[in-house]
Order: C-alpha cells, then structure tokens, then sequence
C-alpha cells in the first residue's frame, strides 16, 4: 500500500494522524446521530398506536436533526480540508515548491477502494504514529534533482533580481539628469520673462519720453514768453523746494531732538534713511 500512494515513512504517518482524527471526527458525529434516534424513541415511542400524522410528525422532526447533523459534519470535513491544504501549500512555498491539485482525482473509486483498504490493514495495525507535539513541516528536501532545480531558480531569481536593481540604478541616473535639464530649463525660462519685462519697462519708458519731449518742444514752439514764465516759475519752485527743503530740514532735526529720547526713534530713523533713498534713486531715474 505504501508502494501504490508513493508515501515514505514520514508521510504515511502523518496521513495515519489525519485519518484518525477523520475517524474521531466520523464516530463522533455517528454517536451524536444515534442519540437523535434513541431520544426520539424514549420521548414518543410511549404509546402503542398512532396516527398518520403524528408518525409523519415524528419523522419529519427526526429528518431534521438528522440533516443538520450531516450538514454540519460535511461542513466542517470539508473546512477543515482546506485548512490542511492551507498548511501544505504554505510549507510547500518556503522552498519555492508549487503544488497543484487534481480535483477529478478525488472520484477515481479505485484510489478510494485503495484508501478504504489502507485504513482497514495498515492503519490498524501501524505502530510507527508519530506523538510529536510540534507543528508538522515539510521535510528539507535532500533528492538531488530537486535540490538542484531549486538551486537553478535561486540563481535565475538572484540574476533577474541583480538585473532589475543595475535597471533602476539606471533610470534613477536618467531621472537625475531629466530633473537638472529640467531645473536649468526653468532657469533660463526665467531669465527671459525677467529680460522681458524689462525690455518691456523700458519700452514704455522710451514712449513716455519721447512724448514729454514732444510736448515740451510744441509749448516752446508755440509760445516763447510761456517759456520764460515756466522758467521763472521753475526757478521759483527751486527756490521754494530749497526753503521747503531747509524748513524740512530743521523739522527733521526738531524731530530728531524729541525722538532722540523714545524707543521709536531708530526705526523711523531707518523708515525716513529708505524714503530718502527711494527719492534719490526716482531722482536718478527721471534724469535718466
């Protein structure tokens, strides 16, 4: 039988285990069954006849435990199925093993002849049952052909894994160099809106120039002794900027004198140093 399912010793043990607990599993269910019949019969088999529908009545409750028994049984079995193929396919996995299951297998009735047989002679009689209290793994595989097949996958994976990280040093370079032509683009996309807001500043400086030019030429033009009023009248604003300038002056260094002593003198100090600044550099400007 050992020769027929291609079990070694390990293994033949370990499916002895699972039966057994298929096995306690079945009587127990089975016993639980035969109670439904046995209080059936000590709670209303009491009297000597009855009629059609209380027998009908007695069956129908009696289908009733019976099929949820089952159920549950079927139920269970096949959860606990998947939770032994579950442990399998997760040892399997830890040395890079692929299991596949034949389910049309699972009806071949002479497999099933052959198991019914093996539970009947070698399981009954096998004193070899593994009592290990630990959780059952795979033995290390020690066959040479699998050995090396798996060697051959480790190094495929290695090779295609040292590939894929010499490709993503690669692509990281090319970022590199896209993300610095990309910051040098930006740079010098910068530079000409500054270059042309500038070109377009002094552009529209000339323009108002050129038009103070003209207007001043055409009030020449036209009339000499306005020219020598707006002359007179510059040099009397000069004169009058002067005073204004001297008034303004001795106010600042009045205002001087009576901040020297607040807190607030320094920075007004700073504010008047910017204003004055500013006047300068429009001064500079419109002598430009």
């Amino acid at each position: 039988m050992q020769a027929e399912f291609g079990f070694n010793e390990h293994h033949q043990n370990e499916v002895i285990n699972y039966m057994r607990f298929a096995r306690s599993n079945r009587v127990l269910r089975l016993k639980t069954i035969d109670s439904c019949f046995e209080e059936l019969k000590e709670s209303r088999l009491v009297e000597e006849t009855f009629t059609v529908d209380e027998v009908r009545e007695m069956l129908d409750g009696l289908q009733a435990v019976v099929r949820g028994e089952v159920e549950m049984e079927l139920i269970n079995t096949a959860h606990t199925n998947v939770l032994l193929l579950r442990q399998l396919f997760s040892q399997a996995e830890k040395f890079y093993l692929r299991l596949q299951s034949d389910i049309s297998e699972l009806e071949n009735r002479e497999l099933l002849e052959q198991v019914a047989e093996f539970e009947k002679t070698d399981f009954k009689t096998s004193n070899k049952i593994n009592q290990e209290t630990s959780k059952p793994k795979l033995a290390p595989l020690n066959e040479s052909g699998v050995s090396e097949l798996l060697n051959k996958e480790i190094t495929r994976l290695q090779e295609e894994n040292d590939k894929l990280k010499a490709r993503l040093r690669t692509l990281e370079s090319q970022a590199m160099s896209a993300l610095d032509e990309k910051t040098k683009a930006e740079r010098a996309l910068k530079d000409l809106q500054q270059l042309a807001a500038q070109s377009q500043e002094m552009n529209s400086l000339e323009d108002t120039v050129a038009a103070l030019r003209e207007d001043y030429e055409r009030c020449l033009s036209a009339n000499a002794a306005s020219q020598r009023d707006l002359q007179e009248n510059l040099i009397f604003s000069k004169h009058e900027l002067l005073r204004v300038q001297e008034q303004l002056a001795m106010a600042e260094k009045e205002l001087e004198k009576k901040f020297q002593q607040t807190t607030a003198y320094r920075s007004m100090k700073e504010i008047l140093t910017k204003k004055n600044e500013q006047i300068k550099e429009i001064r500079k400007r419109l002598q430009r």
